[in-house]
């Protein structure tokens, strides 16, 4: 099943301290070893590096771990979707439109990457934000 994953899942997936590290970990396996086919919107590489670089734990994460732990957790196995110059602006004028600032503009950048490659589930632990970007995603937007 073509699955995306948001960086809330990735991030608890990743960092074991995390308290959804149990229920995102066997995702991402799954994910890793092909069970599911993996997807990642480009976005959210940025986002999981700033995140687990800035993550209030000890020891902290150094920015050439969070590095290697994107690499070998994502860049290696997951189809890493792209947006075109386009697909942003569409997507500014969307949330606009739907009255929405701040953030939730990241969500919305996740979903058009789900829409973009057909995907048959987005996975996330934000689920009410990405419902408010797409309320016609909801049998698609999961939690783990």
């Amino acid at each position: 099943m073509k699955t995306l994953f948001d960086t809330s899942v990735l991030v608890a997936a990743i960092v074991e301290p995390h308290p959804m590290h149990n229920r995102a970990l066997p995702w991402l396996q799954r994910a890793k070893t092909g069970e599911l086919a993996f997807f990642v919107a480009s976005h959210t590489l940025a986002e999981l590096y700033a995140v687990l670089t800035t993550l209030p734990i000890k020891p902290m994460i150094s920015p050439s771990t969070a590095w290697r732990l994107i690499h070998d957790n994502i860049e290696i196995s997951a189809k890493i979707i792209s947006l075109s110059p386009s697909d942003y602006q569409d997507i500014i004028k969307r949330v606009s439109e739907f009255g929405l600032s701040g953030g939730i503009i990241y969500d919305a950048l996740i979903v058009k990457a789900a829409k973009k490659s057909k995907v048959e589930r987005l996975l996330t632990f934000n689920i009410n934000d990405f419902k408010r970007v797409w309320p016609d995603g909801e049998s698609i937007i999961t939690i783990p």
